[in-house]
């Protein structure tokens, strides 16, 4: 397989995991598969053959002093570039799976958070963070309304 190919099958793996989480987030194959780390082993498996492959002495000394200029030539060449798309597939995906939990064990609306996630990861991770905030803050406002409305009963 080359590294086009090993590209458009990550892009593809991904696929079905985004979906389950966000159109059958509580469906129990959902929990099942999201409860496993397997996912992340071809896609990490694919990140480090192509990390392996794509090392000469050269990349190597520019990324352990990283310049700008530096990465971007080393992006310039397609298998740098499919591995750092690969890295961010892996690292988007268990992100998108932590977000997926936090909502099952909380109950925090988390739909918009993964979508976001899955087209742009650090979006996905604010948009969680701050929905969490929100949700906290009214949740936290109706126990103590609930609590002021028991002391005014008894």
């Amino acid at each position: 397989m080359n590294v086009t190919q090993l590209f458009n099958v990550a892009n593809l793996f991904v696929l079905p995991f985004w979906a389950l989480m966000i159109l059958l987030p509580n469906w129990k194959v959902t929990r099942r598969v999201m409860e496993s780390y397997i996912p992340f082993l071809p896609l990490a498996g694919a990140y480090v053959y192509l990390f392996v492959t794509s090392i000469t002495p050269e990349n190597a000394q520019a990324l352990s002093n990283p310049q700008l200029a530096d990465i971007a030539k080393f992006f310039a060449d397609e298998t740098a570039a499919a591995t750092g798309w690969i890295h961010f597939l892996v690292m988007d995906l268990f992100v998108g799976r932590w977000i997926y939990w936090q909502g099952q064990t909380t109950g925090i609306w988390t739909i918009h958070s993964l979508i976001l996630c899955l087209f742009a990861g650090p979006m996905g991770v604010l948009s969680h963070i701050l929905t969490s905030w929100i949700t906290k803050a009214f949740s936290s406002n109706e126990k103590s309304d609930a609590i002021v409305q028991d002391k005014a009963i008894s």
